[in-house]
Order: C-alpha cells, then sequence, then structure tokens
C-alpha cells in the first residue's frame, strides 16, 4: 500500500477521509479490471464485489451503490410508507447530510432519539408512536456506526444488540448507516458482521477511509436487495460497466482495511497534541476512531479553518466555534503535522482580535 504522493505546495488535508486519492495499486487494479454491461447483470466485478461485501457483513445479498447518500435512501425507500416516520440519532447523517431525501423521496418524517448520536433501547421505545389512525406509524429505526457528528464515536456491539433487538419486537425493521463500520470495526476489534448482526439492512462506504474513489454497498436480504435494485433504476442510479469502480472497492477492501488502526493512532495524537494549546479544546476521551472535534471558545471557526489554510492545512467548519479534523490515507505521515499549523492558526486569531 502505498499513499498517493503529495506536491510540496500540497496542503495537508484534514477536512475528511473522503479526499483520498486512489493509490498507484488501486488504479492499476481499475485499470485491469474485467467489466461488463451491470444494468444487464454482466459486470464481473461487481458481482465478485457485492458477493464479498455480503459474505463480510453476513447477509444474504449486496448492491453496489455510487454513494452513502444513495444506500441509506435505498434503504429507507425500501423499508417504509409514505407517511410513516423513521428514528434517528442526533445529528443523523441521513437526516442532516442528504438534502432531506427521506421526506422528498420517501415521504417519511425523521424522529430524533437520544443525545449526542447514540440512545438505548428505553430511549428508542419510548420514541414509538402508539397505534391509531392519526399518529404517523414508526417503521423503521437507524443507527450510525461511527457516527460523524458526535466525532466518529462507536456503538458499542452491546447497546447496538439491545436497540435491535428491542425494534424487532417491537415491529419495526432496522438499518445501520455503517459509511464509516469499517473503523468501527477496527476500534473494537470485531467482525464486520458481528457489527451489522441483527439489522435488516446496512450500508457501508468505501470512498471514506478505505480510499476508493467512488462507491458505497447497501445488504440485506435477497428481497430487500432486489426491492433496492429496481429502486437505484428509478433514481437513475443504474450503473454499466461500473467494475472499474468495483475494482477500486475491492482493492481497498483486501488492503486498506487494517490500516484504519494507523488513522486512530494519528487522531489520538492530534487530540493529545491540540488538547495542550490554550486557545482551543478538544475531549481527549472522546476521540475513538479517525475524527477529532476541536473547540475554538471566543473564536470564529471559519477565521481560523482560514487562518489554516493560508499555513497548508485545510480542515472542516462543523459551527460557529467548532472545528473537525479527520485522518486518512492521504495524511498517514503529515497529520500531526497538519495539527500544530492548526494550533498555530487559532494563536494567530487570538491575537488578531
Amino acid at each position: 500500500m502505498t499513499p498517493t504522493k503529495q506536491t510540496a505546495s500540497s496542503p495537508i488535508d484534514l477536512r475528511s477521509d473522503t479526499v483520498t486519492k486512489p493509490t498507484p495499486a488501486m488504479r492499476d487494479a481499475m485499470a485491469n479490471a474485467e467489466v461488463g454491461d451491470d444494468v444487464y447483470g454482466e459486470d464481473p466485478t461487481v458481482q465478485r464485489l457485492e458477493a464479498t461485501v455480503a459474505e463480510l457483513l453476513g447477509k444474504e445479498a449486496a448492491l453496489f451503490v455510487s454513494s452513502g447518500t444513495m444506500g441509506n435512501q435505498l434503504a429507507i425507500l425500501a423499508q417504509v410508507e409514505r407517511g410513516d416516520e423513521i428514528l434517528v440519532g442526533e445529528g443523523a447523517h441521513c437526516a442532516w447530510y442528504e438534502t432531506g431525501a427521506a421526506s422528498a423521496l420517501a415521504g417519511a418524517q425523521a424522529v430524533v432519539v437520544g443525545v449526542g448520536g447514540l440512545y438505548d433501547a428505553e430511549a428508542m421505545a419510548a420514541a414509538v408512536k402508539p397505534t391509531a389512525d392519526w399518529y404517523p406509524r414508526t417503521a423503521l429505526v437507524t443507527l450510525e456506526n461511527t457516527h460523524n457528528r458526535a466525532g466518529g464515536r462507536v456503538w458499542p456491539l452491546a447497546q447496538a444488540r439491545g436497540v435491535i433487538e428491542r425494534a424487532h419486537a417491537l415491529g419495526l425493521r432496522v438499518h445501520m448507516d455503517g459509511a464509516r463500520l469499517w473503523n468501527a470495526v477496527v476500534a473494537l476489534d470485531e467482525s464486520p458482521a458481528a457489527l451489522a448482526s441483527g439489522v435488516d439492512s446496512v450500508s457501508v462506504c468505501f470512498s471514506k477511509g478505505l480510499g476508493a474513489p467512488v462507491g458505497s454497498a447497501l445488504c440485506g436480504s435477497r428481497a430487500l436487495v432486489a426491492k433496492a435494485r429496481r429502486l437505484r433504476k428509478m433514481l437513475g442510479g443504474g450503473l454499466r460497466q461500473s467494475g472499474i469502480l468495483a475494482a477500486a472497492a475491492l482493492y481497498a477492501l483486501a488492503h486498506h482495511r487494517q490500516r484504519l488502526a494507523q488513522d486512530h493512532d494519528n487522531a489520538h495524537a492530534i487530540a493529545k497534541l491540540l488538547a495542550q494549546e490554550p486557545t482551543l479544546r478538544v475531549d481527549e476521551a472522546a476521540v475513538e476512531t479517525n475524527i477529532v472535534m476541536v473547540d475554538a471558545p471566543g473564536l470564529s471557526a471559519a477565521k481560523v479553518a482560514e487562518a489554516a489554510a493560508r499555513l497548508g492545512v485545510l480542515v472542516s467548519v462543523f459551527g460557529q466555534e467548532r472545528l473537525r479534523l479527520v485522518t486518512h490515507l492521504d495524511v498517514a505521515s503529515t497529520a500531526l503535522r497538519g495539527a500544530e499549523l492548526v494550533a498555530e492558526a487559532a494563536r494567530a486569531v487570538t491575537a488578531a482580535r
């Protein structure tokens, strides 16, 4: 595994783990991929990817889709009716970052459960509407693992299973937004199938921590995936010679999963460094995977990000006084230097007030 080479003028990009470039070996795999028309079911590389992911997650079938958003929304469309409710954790991606698609496409409304992204079985059950004609029907429970806005938090296995079991006992279906499930797998030292056990559907992403350029997969029963395949075509997501993209995902699964531990180590190192900076606040104990939330009390996060960019490091603004830093494949050796520049930027903004 060789990261994409950065030039001397390239910024250290800590905005997201979606900014990675394909490695040379991944590009070779893409160039040499065997392809066919996937809408006709004739792309062997896509078929191999779908079979591989389904087996990894302990599900009957999988569907290759263009994005995590498409995976989540297909799962919702396939499992709710118009007017239904879906339960989501606070700050859930499917409610924050998918342009209102659940309401626009599926006619479903999201109801927030818990605080900080995660919740327990009791909180979930308390949010379920009574059965009566004048209430919306609670139909689907969603878990985001790891949870982006919560700073890459990992669902404890027992807590997730408790929610899943209680949901099923109440007659609800369960979807896991596992865009960064691979990070949770490494953090808990569990198998992907163990983390996805019991859920009716699970989406996983290849273009975040794993470093592929495009793609996610939606996994579940054969019947659910068949329904999602038809819905994917309806939404314009039918792909043709997509084996070129599937080859990158297969390479990433084979070569980039275990190295996520390095990203986690880098995130912990960043948190430790920035926690010592008087102008910033970091909860080191809250850093569980590859995401670090950094607060800049009394400062404009946007101004700190602008100052950091001038110094050569890119970060995301996550609130008026909050920044997000994400470690990944392409900053394996430069992440800590990037954090030093963020601290320098924060000091510069403080001095200029």
